[in-house]
């Protein structure tokens, strides 16, 4: 009798402790009921959002200290400590509006505003890039399933709006980036040597970008590194191709961390698995680290260093295009490289100072060989190592709560050093000396613009050039802004092209950009119109390095060339309408054409593909503590070109010998993360699983092709692997990931 009056009195208390309990309120603004503000149970999926009444309730199984969070776009974020016993909680909160900044409309067109992700029309989170299917958690690729990126898989760089990948540039912290891709062969694109998670968020601007960037005729890409850690953390993540590990060190005070992480990758055991369309004489293989350390100072500053070095090989062999010299041809490659970032923000009574520079180094080494019966018939090898350092300040202050002047000065230097087989040798060395000024004007809540001037100089082209740009944003409804931007940027000839003596200048686009933008809560609409014009863009024309055996380089021989592109471009986002699920849809339209390198007449570039369109659905089940994603591509088929030259009154001329059109572009992929720690008490690591399959549907895609030297054959260049599947596990010891986990998805 006794055992079962103790069981009925355990199950009682156990009922009872895991009873749930009620926590409800009112949410208001200067004394009257706000409605869809977000009320959740920080690090839990337990909330609910306001009525129109600024009331809420919900039950939770959570017992102790905790604290609720109050969130809406146009008021200060509210967080509430309560205490969760076994009696129901009322809690009532008073918003605080934002600061008329927030309220006041934006200049928005192009993304233009690269400081503040509340006024950035295409911003993607990290989480926002891991959960993306095909992006395999690159940056770069993620950005192209945004409008205006162009899906161009045998070279690395993005792509803008009917621009080459180098005509877009990649910043850190407001420093330039020299070497953001890994060193690649031709025909497989390099991929992003930065870990995502080391940035708290991107601004990526298609076009009409700020005055504090330069050198990028198309467009910008603004990465933020991360501040301080929430609290010290030991990782690991492995796979059947890589192997990574890394910790971050917070210090009592939390006011100081540091970290280091170390990884390996080799691509040779999934060689053993898939079938291949590349042949790899060695397979992809790479070795990198990186170290930071962060410092809050005393007065409210930071200091932020990164540095990281990469090492990749890889060796691949092809089919000969002209069998009657040599059966196979292969090309062998040696990368090393390093990059180191010191970043520094101080408030200095009504102005912030921020201030940085980089240095890069890059090392590629490449080495061409045939073979006829086995036995090497030539070898020709490409060695480049190029020295970059870039210093950049900008000292901004207030004029008002929604207007402000900034301005600065950037330095950039380039030495370069190429050899072609011992027979040529090229040292490069360029000096961009920089100044800018942009101002933000708020006329009222209705009315903003932003005015800016830049201009460089740059010592290689003894030339220097004045960039204006301007850009207006208004408000005519209540959710609906309109912006408009024009802008002129400049960019140096690329620095491979430049071989010899050429009396050359800076190359030149013209942006003009009109967008019309809805936001809602949970929901965004763009439409974007835009059209760029080029002028001159470098031309090229071949340089015999090799007397008498036809070997040749291309090299920059004037700057007559020109173009322009055009488009529209359509972006819809949404969290609401669908439980747990966010999805986004982006279509772009581009016409273009240029007269450019050695392009004999004016043409469709072949990395432009006319219409794209993509989608992107991710979904996460809280019971399953799983995340489902998909994402699908589709781009129409780009043109082609065979270009060679002939004799025209004994003066060598190009011509299209080939062309055609590419087969249109799909892919389909699926990514699914699962974490089974997820919600556990207690738990010391905070696990996850991840699927991958890239082109699930084995979509034969075909990215251009190669000629012969007398262009009777030809070769497509295709991706290495049709289908790609990667399955990986990643474990934090020491911080439980929860929230970033489960954003977005409540």
């Amino acid at each position: 009798m006794k055992t079962r009056l103790l069981f009925f009195i355990f199950l009682l208390l156990c009922s009872v402790s895991f009873a749930q309990v009620k926590i409800s309120g009112k949410v208001t603004y200067k004394s009257k009921g706000v409605r869809d503000v977000n009320v959740t149970l920080k690090d839990t999926y337990d909330g609910a959002t306001t009525d129109g009444d600024g009331n809420f309730s919900f039950e939770t199984l959570e017992k102790g200290n905790k604290t609720l969070l109050f969130t809406h776009p146009k008021y200060i974020e509210v967080e509430k400590a309560i205490s969760i016993e076994n009696q129901e909680i009322s809690v009532n909160v008073e918003l605080k509006e934002q600061i008329n900044e927030i309220d006041a409309v934006v200049v928005s067109a192009g993304s233009i505003e690269a400081s503040d992700k509340m006024r950035a029309t295409a911003l993607l989170t990290p989480i926002d890039i891991y959960t993306t299917a095909g992006a395999n958690g690159q940056i770069s690729s993620a950005l192209t399933y945004l409008p205006g990126v162009q899906k161009v898989g045998e070279a690395e760089g993005l792509f803008i709006r009917g621009g080459t990948g180098t005509e877009s540039k990649i910043f850190m912290d407001g420093s330039l980036i020299n070497n953001y891709f890994s060193n690649s062969v031709p025909g497989i694109a390099g991929r992003d040597r930065f870990n995502t998670s080391l940035f708290k968020g991107n601004v990526f601007s298609s076009g009409g970008y700020s005055a504090l960037y330069g050198q990028a005729l198309s467009g910008a890409l603004m990465l933020e590194s991360i501040d301080l850690p929430d609290q010290s953390s030991y990782d690991i993540g492995f796979s059947p191709i890589f192997l990574n590990v890394g910790f971050q060190k917070l210090n009592d005070n939390k006011n100081s961390s540091f970290g280091a992480t170390l990884g390996y990758s080799n691509l040779k055991l999934m060689q053993e698995v898939f079938n291949f369309n590349t042949n790899f004489e060695e397979a992809p293989q790479n070795i990198n680290g990186d170290f930071n350390f962060r410092i809050k100072t005393k007065s409210g500053g930071f200091i932020k260093y990164y540095g990281m070095f990469d090492s990749n090989r890889m060796g691949v062999q092809t089919q000969s295009l002209e069998p009657e010299k040599y059966d196979e041809s292969s090309v062998n490659l040696k990368g090393k490289s390093t990059y180191h970032n010191l970043f520094f923000k101080q408030k200095f009574g009504k102005y912030l100072l921020n201030a940085g520079t980089s240095y890069s180094f890059n090392r590629s080494d490449l080495d061409f060989s045939t073979l006829k019966s086995d036995v090497s018939t030539g070898n020709t090898r490409l060695l480049n190592k190029g020295n970059y350092i870039n210093f950049k300040t900008v000292l901004e202050r207030k004029i008002n709560r929604i207007s402000a002047l900034r301005g600065g000065i950037e330095l950039n230097s380039t030495n370069e050093k190429l050899n072609f087989n011992d027979f040529v040798e090229k040292n490069y060395k360029d000096l961009i000396s920089s100044a800018f000024l942009e101002t933000d004007l708020g006329f009222s809540n209705q009315l903003s613009a932003k005015i800016g001037m830049r201009t460089e100089y740059s010592s290689y082209l003894e030339k220097a050039n004045i960039a204006p740009r301007i850009a207006l944003a208004y408000r005519f409804a209540k959710d609906w802004t309109t912006s408009f931007a024009y802008g002129i940027f400049y960019q140096n000839p690329e620095s491979k092209y430049i071989n010899a003596p050429a009396n050359l200048d800076f190359q030149k686009s013209q942006h003009y950009i009109f967008q019309i933008q809805r936001t809602t809560v949970g929901r965004s609409l763009r439409f974007e119109a835009f059209y760029k014009k080029y002028d001159d863009l470098v031309k090229v024309r071949n340089l015999e390095y090799i007397d008498g055996q036809n070997q040749y380089v291309q090299t920059a021989d004037n700057n007559n060339g020109y173009g322009y592109a055009k488009g529209l471009e359509l972006f819809w986002r949404d969290k609401k309408t669908f439980e747990n699920i966010d999805y986004w849809i982006s279509y772009s339209y581009l016409d273009s054409k240029r007269d450019f390198m050695n392009y004999p007449v004016s043409l469709k570039p072949n990395f432009a593909s006319e219409h794209t369109l993509s989608a992107v659905a991710k979904r996460f089940v809280p019971k399953w503590k799983t995340g489902f994603n998909l994402s699908y591509t589709y781009a129409k088929g780009r043109p082609y070109y065979d270009i060679a030259t002939h004799d025209v009154n004994g003066k060598p001329e190009y011509f299209v010998r080939n062309e055609g059109k590419l087969k249109d572009y799909n892919a389909l992929n699926f990514s699914l993360n699962y974490l089974p720690n997820l919600g556990k008490k207690d738990t010391k690591a905070f696990t996850v699983l991840v699927l991958s399959v890239t082109n699930i549907l084995g979509s034969k895609n075909i990215y251009g092709y190669n000629f012969s030297m007398d262009g009777s054959r030809s070769a497509a260049v295709v991706p290495p692997v049709n289908t790609f599947v990667f399955v990986g596990a990643f474990i934090s010891f020491g911080v439980d990931k929860t929230q970033d986990a489960i954003n977005n998805n409540l």
